[in-house]
């Protein structure tokens, strides 16, 4: 397969991008950015995120901004929605990206576990909450991990299960891809321009670890995917396609090589729990159940390229 670097112009073009200030969401920031895109790095940490735009191309002539999100805390994402919606304006394309992998187990006020309200529900909510706002896409970030996860609908707080951190983290991916089906199809139910695509960057280095609270796991983990994993770049050139090539709504992206570990970006392969049409819609109910946020009512804005 050819190598596609070729990222189309996106002078005039907003897009927010959670979970910014390094890895995945940096990396596509700044390939982003050196194309004309106005971005919203949207950070836990306002300082780390004001650290990595001075990193982004275009922070020069304002065409980058950081906003403080912590996508675990409901409260925290009703907030941001809150600012954006004031000061910013249409916005083309929300990339979910924020993600933690191998946490020790805590519940937040929902009694969700942390993967889960980190890696999906906090995107979900911040979905519903700017889709009135948004023109072209939203981007969801998957995992090859989403194959482990099985997704116990009743007890998404681990509490009745042995807490097991990474079968955690492919729980959360598989929401996530769940989430990338029912969106779009009800996007398209409701006739909207917007669609709903994914990606998944394979083995890339990233700091995606550094919260496991464990030192070995953190050091192995980083080890490992120093030895194996492609640049952090590389991994990222998936989501920027994903963010900006003309695709259907729907589609999942990911590295083309064999199990999708390396390559450049193509159609990504998804598990049969990942296509099970019936978990995505209780998914979506339960989530809408403790968000308290469903597809809102949308505006007939014109798609953009």
């Amino acid at each position: 397969m050819r190598p596609w670097t070729d990222v189309p112009p996106q002078r005039g073009r907003v897009v927010v991008i959670t979970g910014a200030s390094s890895g995945i969401g940096l990396s596509a920031a700044r390939i982003l950015g050196s194309r004309g895109a106005t971005l919203v790095l949207a950070c836990r940490s306002v300082a780390k995120g004001e650290a990595a735009a001075r990193t982004v191309p275009g922070v020069d002539r304002g065409r980058v901004s950081v906003r403080r999100v912590d996508v675990a805390d409901l409260d925290s994402v009703r907030s941001f929605a809150t600012d954006l919606a004031a000061d910013v304006g249409p916005i083309d394309v929300l990339i979910n990206n924020a993600g933690v992998l191998g946490v020790p187990h805590r519940l937040t006020p929902e009694g969700v576990e942390l993967h889960f309200a980190t890696n999906y529900l906090g995107h979900f909510a911040l979905t519903q909450l700017l889709l009135p706002q948004i023109t072209d896409r939203v981007v969801v970030t998957g995992s090859r991990e989403h194959r482990s996860g099985r997704l116990d609908l009743d007890d998404l707080g681990w509490q009745r299960r042995r807490y097991r951190r990474f079968r955690a983290y492919g729980d959360s991916k598989l929401a996530d891809l769940l989430f990338l089906a029912e969106l779009d199809r009800r996007l398209r139910a409701a006739g909207s321009p917007v669609r709903a695509v994914g990606a998944h960057p394979g083995a890339t280095t990233s700091s995606i670890t550094s919260g496991s609270g464990i030192p070995a796991v953190t050091a192995i983990a980083g080890f490992g995917q120093r030895l194996v994993s492609m640049p952090t770049w590389r991994g990222a050139l998936c989501t920027v396609y994903a963010a900006t090539m003309d695709i259907p709504g729907g589609t999942y992206i990911g590295p083309h090589g064999i199990t999708e570990m390396w390559g450049w970006p193509a159609p990504a392969r998804r598990s049969a729990r990942a296509a099970d049409e019936s978990l995505a819609r209780a998914l979506w109910e339960r989530s809408v159940a403790l968000t308290g946020l469903d597809l809102p009512e949308l505006p007939d804005l014109p798609v953009s390229r």
